[in-house]
C-alpha cells in the first residue's frame, strides 16, 4: 500500500508545486524551460549538476540544418541521409519532421545569441559531416553549422541565459529520485537535495525528462560522469518500457586509452585516419566517401584493422587521426578545442603529430519512446483498437528519449538538432493541453500525494546518518561496482557481439545485482554525500545494462551500431521492428512497428536498403 507523506515510515518531505516540472538542464530541457516559461507556465527545472555543467557543452562539431549557405542543399536530401543513416529503423514521420524543422530552429538559435562561426558573406559557417549527402546520396553535403568546435558549449550557455533572463526556477544540484504516479498519471517525483541531504517532493501537470544518456556502463566513453541513465531507469522502476536500447553508437576517434571526444569536425575539416602502415585505410572500406562514412562503419573499420594486426604503437592498438597535413591557422581557428584535448591528454599538438584514437561509446540511440510531440509511449495501456496510448502527464526529451529519428545510428550533427527541435515541440503541446496562467489566476495548491512503499524504500536504503559499514568482510563500494560493471558491458557487448559473450554476461549482471543489495556506504554526512548519490547512480546503470544486454541477445541480425558477428547480415524481413524492454513486474521484450510512411513527402525517391 502506498504511504502519504504523513507516515512516520516516509522521511520529511519538502514540498512544491509547478505547473511543469522538467529534469534535466541540459540543452533539450533548457530549449523546453524556456519555450513553457515565457508563455506563462511555472516552471522548475531540476538538475543533478550546475546547468552549464550539462553533458550538451561536450558537444563539439555542429548541428545539422539544410541551410546551404556554403553548398545548394535541401531537407529532403537531410532527411534522406538521416534515415540511410539510421539503417532504417528510425521512423520517417519523426524525421521528416526534425529535418524540415532544422533551418528555422537554427536561426532561432542564431536570434538567442549563438555566436555561430561566420563566413566572409556574414552567414552561419558550415562543415561536412559524415553519412551527408547531396541530391539523394550522389555527393558529398557541407550541413553542419558550427562555432568552431565549441557548438554544444555555445548553444548551452546561450540557452541558459535565456532561461536566467525569462526567470525559470532551477533546482541546480538536486538528484531526482522516481516518478509518483497515480491513476496512471504522473503527477511528480521525489528528489534528494544533494548540498543538505534533504528529501523533496515536487508536484506538477506534467513531467518531462531531458536526463541525457547513460554511457557510463561502458569503461571507455566520451560521456560525463553524470551520465547514468538516471532518467531511463526512473521509468523503468514505473514500469513503463525503454526502446531500442541494443543500439549503442561509438564514436570511432575517442582519445585513445582515455575515450575523450575528437569531433567528428576534426574530418571534417580533411582530417584522415592512418594505420600502422601509414595507409589511409578508409578508402577500403567507403571509397566514395571515405573517412566520412557513417560512424558505426568508421568505429567497426577501426576495430578491423587494429583487430588484423594493423594498429599503431608498440602494441598496435589504436590508430591514428592525422592533420598534419592541414594548415596550422585552421587548426587554431576551426579545432581550438580538438587541438586542446589532445595536447592536454596526450601531450600531442595535432599541428605537428597525429592523434592516437580508438572508437567510445558516445551516445545512446534508443531511451524512452515518445512521439513527435514528447509524449511518453507504452504498451501498458492501449485504446479499444489496441494503439499505444501516451503516459498522461510525462513527457521526454533529448538523448534520454527515443523518438526515434537516430533509429540504429545516428548521424553527427543530428544530436544538437533533435534536443533543441524536439524541446521546443514537446513545450508547445504541454501549451496546447492546458490553458497559460495569467497573472491573476490563482495558483494550483499542493495536494497530499502518496509516495509508493518502493520509493519509501530506496529513500531508506542508503541513509547518510546509517552507513552500511557493517556488512562484516564486505570490501565492496560503488567505486569498484561500477568499475565492474563496465567492463562487463565493454568485453560482452561493445563494437562487435555474438551469441556465446552475450549471454555470458547475464549471469555477471545477476552476480552484481547481488551485490548490489549490500552495497556498502562509509560516508555518514549529509551534506555533499557523493558516496550514497553514487549508490543510486550505480542502481541506475545496472538497470540500463540489463536493458541493453538482453535487447542485444534478442536481435538476431546486425544493423547499424549493432554489429552481431554470428548473425552478420541486415534481417529486414524479421527484424526491421523497435524492441521494447521492460523490467517491471518481470523482464521482458515485445516490439513496435517502425513507422515508415513520412506524412507530406510526396516525390521523395525510393530509398535502397544498402550502402
Amino acid at each position: 500500500m502506498p504511504h502519504s507523506v504523513a507516515d512516520d515510515t516516509c522521511p520529511p518531505l519538502h514540498r512544491h508545486r509547478y505547473d511543469v516540472l522538467i529534469v534535466g538542464a541540459g540543452g533539450a530541457g533548457l530549449r523546453a524551460a524556456l519555450e513553457l516559461q515565457r508563455a506563462g507556465k511555472q516552471v522548475a527545472l531540476i538538475s543533478k549538476v550546475y546547468p552549464t555543467r550539462s553533458h550538451t557543452v561536450a558537444a563539439q562539431g555542429g548541428i545539422n540544418a539544410a541551410l546551404g549557405n556554403i553548398s545548394e542543399d535541401n531537407w529532403h536530401w537531410h532527411m534522406f541521409d538521416t534515415i540511410k543513416g539510421s539503417d532504417y529503423l528510425g521512423d520517417q514521420d519523426a524525421i521528416e519532421y526534425m529535418c524540415q524543422q532544422a533551418p528555422r530552429i537554427v536561426r532561432e538559435l542564431e536570434h538567442f545569441g549563438v555566436p555561430f562561426s561566420r563566413l566572409d558573406d556574414g552567414k552561419i559557417y558550415q562543415r561536412p559531416f559524415g553519412g551527408q549527402s547531396q541530391h539523394f546520396g550522389q555527393s558529398q553535403a557541407t550541413r553542419t553549422c558550427a562555432v568552431a568546435d565549441r557548438t554544444g558549449h555555445a548553444i548551452l550557455h546561450t540557452l541558459y541565459q535565456q532561461n536566467l533572463a525569462a526567470g525559470t526556477q532551477i533546482f541546480s544540484e538536486f538528484f531526482s529520485l522516481d516518478l509518483i504516479l497515480e491513476d496512471q498519471r504522473v503527477v511528480g517525483l521525489v528528489a534528494l537535495e544533494i548540498a543538505t541531504g534533504q528529501w523533496h517532493q515536487f508536484q506538477a501537470d506534467a513531467v518531462l525528462l531531458a536526463t541525457g544518456g547513460a554511457g557510463q556502463i561502458y569503461r571507455t566513453n566520451t560521456n560525463a560522469s553524470i551520465n547514468t541513465g538516471d532518467g531511463l531507469a526512473m521509468v523503468l522502476r514505473a514500469g513503463l518500457p525503454l526502446m531500442d536500447m541494443e543500439f549503442w553508437q561509438f564514436h570511432p576517434t575517442g582519445v585513445a586509452g582515455r575515450g575523450m571526444l575528437i569531433s567528428e569536425a576534426a574530418r571534417g575539416e580533411g582530417g584522415i585516419l592512418r594505420n600502422g602502415l601509414g595507409d589511409a585505410f578508409m578508402a577500403n572500406y567507403a571509397p566514395k566517401v571515405k573517412d566520412l562514412a557513417s560512424r558505426d562503419i568508421v568505429s567497426r573499420a577501426i576495430a578491423t584493422e587494429i583487430h588484423q594486426g594493423r594498429g599503431c604503437g608498440p602494441n598496435k592498438d589504436y590508430i591514428e587521426l592525422d592533420l598534419t597535413h592541414l594548415d596550422a591557422e585552421l587548426i587554431k581557428q576551426k579545432l581550438p578545442g580538438i587541438r586542446e584535448i589532445s595536447l592536454t591528454f596526450t601531450g600531442i599538438d595535432p599541428i605537428t603529430q597525429p592523434i592516437p584514437i580508438h572508437p567510445s561509446c558516445h551516445y545512446m540511440m534508443g531511451g524512452i519512446p515518445t512521439n513527435l510531440h514528447g509524449q511518453v509511449m507504452t504498451q501498458v495501456t492501449s485504446d479499444a483498437n489496441g494503439e499505444n496510448q501516451p503516459v498522461a502527464g510525462l513527457y521526454a526529451i533529448g538523448e534520454c528519449a527515443c523518438v526515434s529519428v537516430h533509429g540504429a545510428n545516428r548521424l553527427g550533427g543530428n544530436s544538437l538538432l533533435d534536443i533543441v527541435v524536439f524541446g521546443k515541440a514537446a513545450a508547445e503541446h504541454i501549451l496546447n493541453q492546458t490553458e497559460t496562467r495569467t497573472e491573476t489566476a490563482a495558483p494550483a495548491k499542493l495536494s497530499n500525494l502518496t509516495i509508493p512503499e518502493s520509493i519509501i524504500a530506496r529513500m531508506a536504503a542508503y541513509q547518510a546518518d546509517k552507513p552500511k559499514t557493517n556488512s562484516g568482510d564486505n570490501h565492496d563500494s560503488v567505486v569498484t561496482f561500477k568499475r565492474d560493471l563496465q567492463k562487463i558491458m565493454q568485453r560482452h557487448c561493445g563494437v562487435f557481439r555474438d551469441q556465446t559473450t552475450l549471454v555470458a554476461a547475464r549471469s555477471k549482471l545477476a552476480e552484481l545485482e547481488q551485490r548490489l543489495l549490500s552495497l556498502p556506504l562509509h560516508d555518514p554526512a549529509q551534506a555533499f554525500n557523493l558516496e550514497r548519490i553514487q549508490a543510486f547512480e550505480c542502481e541506475n546503470l545496472l538497470a540500463v545494462a540489463w536493458a541493453t544486454l538482453e535487447s542485444a541477445i534478442a536481435r538476431t541480425e546486425s544493423r547499424g551500431a549493432h554489429a552481431r558477428d554470428d548473425f552478420p547480415d541486415r534481417d529486414d524481413q524479421a527484424w526491421l521492428v523497435h524492441l521494447l524492454f521492460f523490467n517491471q513486474p518481470e523482464r521482458r521484450l515485445s516490439q513496435k512497428p517502425v513507422q515508415q510512411q513520412p506524412k507530406t513527402v510526396a516525390a521523395f525517391p525510393p530509398i535502397k536498403r544498402v550502402y
